[in-house]
């Protein structure tokens, strides 16, 4: 039963991820006047199919782990030659038709949609359900630890860490994680003292929280939005921390995991309630568009990049150099994903 119910949640969390992803480049595409041939959630063969009015095909295929949308004649954004001999007919609702901002707007819209998801769901849910907050507040610090050293002490009321403000001890973890590669400058109030201290890099710096000391927040509307849109920047911070750590060797890349560690993750939050596997689905949808963003030629940040230096050189990217670098791309990214599964099989197995 458990397999089951691991399996359902990785389809809905999947699945409403990718769908809004796609559905950013297919509502841009249909903005632009780009003819977009198919809208697919999942590869391989279709187990449901049919057109739309406009001619697209939308299908769900048979391996749900992804999904696509297909715009006519965006495979020739580096053959212009391709393009320009193509008789009128044939150009209209061609990728290269739009003007090279519309065809940014295209690109970037599934990353904004992503961003746009979890910052909905984060909103809907400090607007629905209020939540009992353990406040930043200092209950131990452990001897001989990094803020024993530099004088913090029990009652102290954390409420910055270098430019993040702290409202609460989980935004207090998170700057910490933030900062763990510097010297963070940290302000706390001690009775009605302002006073400023620095932690020195360390694994963990030896505060405990004071669990007697919380607060229920029931937020409004312009409150939840305020909240959503906080918790969704520092998500995309995060990831952009940990992976940035992880190419210089300050984390192990044992901690990637693939769609197995997802569907973990989503089954035990379907177990939990609705509202956890909400937040499974905004943080989802934050790293794939944080991970979309990065500039990789095969990947939405990389084509973003390319018309970016289009603009400012003013020439048009292509040729045998331009196939090396998309060729290169999908080494590094089949590369990751052999990582990653081999991360989570090693772990499931005990091979570590």
């Amino acid at each position: 039963m458990q397999i089951i119910l691991t399996i359902i949640a990785l389809l809905i969390v999947l699945g409403v991820v990718v769908f809004v992803h796609e559905l950013g480049h297919f509502l841009a595409a249909r903005w632009a006047g780009v003819t977009v041939n198919t809208f697919s959630i999942g590869f391989g063969p279709a187990i449901i199919k049919w057109h739309d009015k406009k001619g697209t095909l939308w299908k769900l295929a048979c391996l749900p782990l992804g999904g696509y949308v297909s715009i006519y004649g965006q495979e020739d954004m580096f053959d212009r030659k391709k393009y320009n001999e193509l008789p009128a007919e044939k150009k209209k609702g061609h990728y290269l038709s739009a003007p090279a901002w519309k065809q940014f707007i295209i690109i970037a819209a599934g990353v904004f949609m992503n961003f746009v998801l979890a910052w909905a769901i984060y909103s809907a849910i400090f607007m629905a359900k209020p939540k009992n907050v353990q406040l930043p507040v200092v209950g131990q610090v452990i001897q001989e630890s990094v803020a024993f050293d530099a004088g913090v002490k029990p009652g102290d009321v954390i409420i910055r860490i270098d430019d993040e403000k702290i409202t609460n001890w989980g935004e207090l973890i998170i700057a910490k994680e933030l900062a763990s590669n510097r010297v963070a400058n940290v302000s706390i109030v001690r009775g009605e003292k302002l006073v400023q201290v620095q932690l020195s890099p360390a694994e963990k710096w030896g505060l405990i929280a004071d669990g007697s000391k919380t607060e229920l927040r029931q937020l409004g509307f312009f409150g939840a939005l305020h909240a959503g849109a906080r918790e969704t920047y520092y998500q995309s911070k995060t990831l952009l921390v940990v992976l940035k750590q992880i190419v210089t060797g300050e984390r192990s890349s044992k901690q990637l995991g693939s769609f197995i560690t997802i569907a973990e993750v989503s089954g035990k939050a379907m177990a939990m309630g609705f509202f956890a596997l909400l937040s499974i689905i905004a943080l989802l949808s934050v790293n794939l568009g944080v991970i979309n963003l990065l500039p990789l030629p095969v990947l939405d940040g990389g084509y973003l990049l390319i018309l970016i230096i289009e603009a400012v050189t003013r020439r048009k990217l292509g040729g045998k150099s331009m196939e090396i670098a998309i060729i290169a791309g999908w080494i590094f990214i089949l590369a990751l994903f052999a990582l990653t599964m081999w991360n989570d099989l090693a772990r499931v197995f005990g091979l570590n």
